[in-house]
């Protein structure tokens, strides 16, 4: 158990508790874990600021260098001090004296022992001078109990562990501004539940960082991609016959039928297309005589086509133009064939054809159900219209699958279906306010895993992000936000917010994150691990929980083997 560093002289349940230092004040940073024994309790918290103080403000406005050295030491700690604002945030119960009362004592061990007693809110306050001190490893564990090692703390490298079958059973987020390594970070958690199994991963990978090996621009060092970690477990698809990744053959390749397409699909991509409102009566029209086939059958419609009637001597448009049509159908023609225009412009994209050569979905789900996971590249397919069309077409797809294998297991007695994590970055483009409620990852987000799915959002914008679905999202692990609306959007309905919100915008710029919301049982600032090479030898062989300023002890190299060849 560590050292004492101060005790408590105030403070309350919303504004904290105030601890007065018995240390040199740079022994303690904001962000600190601190733990308060009082009675039968042990209190958690954090470290939100600290403030210099004096007993006689003389002592504080005039240097003492006049003084001798023994006395101007004395003042430091008695009348010149340092005051902690800790931001409580859980407590434990430690049970009764064995001695005083041996039968309490006793039912509150069978209590302890059967898990139905643990770390809960604060809803009192620690005697008067109890004592403060660092968390040591001890109490790291007890609150931050998972195998997978996500980092260390800030002081003394103590391992935080993060449970990843509970991170699995609501979305969460990751956040950061440009630059602050949510990349890494986003592989390093993915890798966790890749090697846990805690859920099948589908990954839309805009920029193609995650299947195959990288290169930090940072350090010029090559990084392992999650194929190369993984080998077959992971399999990676790309968008159209033929299609490469970074020069890499995928595993297979992807291809939308255009009775995929919903009218409301192309709604997504107003912006995108530059739409007009005349647009959607157009959609609305072709939907009401084509149904399902709407697109394909528009798509065969000649823009301009027209027959000459020798009668009249005029033009006429021709039964197969997008001006007939519109015409049998109430729609303006010009309308009609502007629409029509912008539509050929996903039509054209090589990964749109009328009849693929298999189904997409299918492909995905057979690899999800089988244990494997999936990493979708879009290549040379970078705009935001791929990257909002692909991502919603397939996730409204698999998501029915997964509520259709949530029916039969709640009403057939089949088997559940495999938890399913949909990571998607550049979320603000999904997610925003004015399209959140109609993409199917706005529906997921609001469901908490009613059907087994849940989304892994990768943003730097995250205030782009409409804030009912950010309310949802249960774990957050975010770096440094430079923007004030960042930082709040982050905060969004977590207790704690202004306490977190210094502590957020004080974060190192690369490394340092802040772990936070229901997937974990308290916030704290956390120095992450590197996305290295101990990562990469734990992900692809065995090694026991870091603890020792994260430096990993390494299991016997026949143990690895056993576990990489079977």
């Amino acid at each position: 158990m560590n050292d004492d560093i101060g005790y408590i002289v105030g403070g309350g349940l919303r504004e904290g508790f105030l601890v007065r230092l018995t240390v040199p004040a740079e022994t303690v940073q904001e962000g600190s874990f601190v733990v308060c024994d009082s009675g039968r309790w042990r209190f958690y918290g954090l470290v939100t600021d600290l403030q210099l103080g004096a007993t006689d403000p003389r002592f504080a406005d005039e240097r003492s260098g006049r003084l001798q050295a023994a006395i101007d030491q004395l003042l430091q700690g008695k009348t010149l001090y340092t005051t902690l604002n800790v931001y409580p945030t859980l407590m434990l119960d430690r049970g009764p004296d064995p001695d005083a009362d041996p039968a309490g004592f006793m039912d509150w061990q069978e209590e302890m022992e059967s898990g139905r007693l643990g770390p809960q809110p604060v809803k009192t306050v620690p005697t008067h001078h109890a004592p403060a001190r660092l968390a040591d490893e001890g109490d790291v564990g007890e609150i931050f109990p998972g195998d997978f090692v996500i980092g260390y703390t800030i002081e003394q490298g103590h391992a935080v562990g993060l449970d990843l079958h509970r991170f699995v059973k609501r979305s969460s987020g990751i956040f950061g501004a440009t630059g602050t390594g949510k990349s890494f970070l986003t592989r390093m958690v993915l890798a966790g539940l890749m090697k846990e199994d805690a859920a099948g991963a589908l990954v839309f990978d805009m920029h193609n960082e995650y299947a195959y090996d990288d290169m930090d621009s940072d350090n010029s060092i090559n990084v392992l991609g999650l194929r190369s970690l993984f080998g077959s477990k992971v399999r990676v698809a790309a968008l159209g016959k033929g299609a490469t990744v970074r020069g890499h053959t995928p595993d297979f390749t992807l291809e939308l039928a255009l009775d995929d397409f919903q009218t409301s699909d192309i709604r997504l991509l107003a912006e995108a297309l530059n739409l007009t409102d005349t647009a959607e009566i157009t959609l609305g029209a072709l939907y009401r005589d084509f149904a399902d086939n709407w697109f394909a059958e528009f798509m065969r419609l000649e823009p301009g086509a027209v027959d000459f009637d020798p009668e009249t001597g005029k033009t006429q448009p021709a039964e197969n133009s997008v001006a007939f049509w519109a015409r049998q159908n109430n729609v303006h023609e010009k309308a009609a064939e502007a629409l029509h225009r912008r539509l050929a412009i996903i039509s054209d994209r090589e990964y749109v054809v009328e009849h693929p050569a298999s189904d997409a979905v299918s492909e995905i789900v057979d690899k999800l159900e089988h244990g494997q996971h999936v990493i979708l590249s879009f290549g040379d397919y970078d705009d935001d219209l791929d990257y909002l069309l692909v991502t919603n077409i397939l996730t409204r797809r698999i998501r029915q699958k997964w509520v259709e294998k949530t029916e039969n297991f709640k009403s057939r007695n089949a088997s559940p279906p495999r938890p399913l994590v949909i990571a998607v970055e550049e979320a603000h483009k999904l997610l925003n306010p004015h399209i959140s409620g109609q993409t199917a990852f706005g529906t997921i987000a609001r469901e908490l895993r009613k059907y087994f799915v849940t989304l892994l959002v990768v943003d730097q914008r995250p205030s782009g992000i409409d804030d009912e679905v950010m309310s949802q999202l249960g774990t957050r692990i975010t770096g440094w936000l430079g923007d004030e609306d960042d930082i709040r959007a982050v905060l969004t309905g977590l207790a704690g917010r202004e306490q977190l919100r210094g502590m957020l915008a004080r974060l190192q710029e690369k490394e340092e994150v802040l772990l936070l919301g229901w997937g974990v049982k308290m916030p704290i600032p956390i120095q992450s691990r590197r996305y290295g090479q101990d990562f990469w030898d734990e992900m692809r062989g065995r090694k026991k929980r870091a603890s020792n300023g994260g430096l990993p002890v390494v299991d016997s190299i026949d143990e690895i083997n056993a576990d990489l060849f079977g």
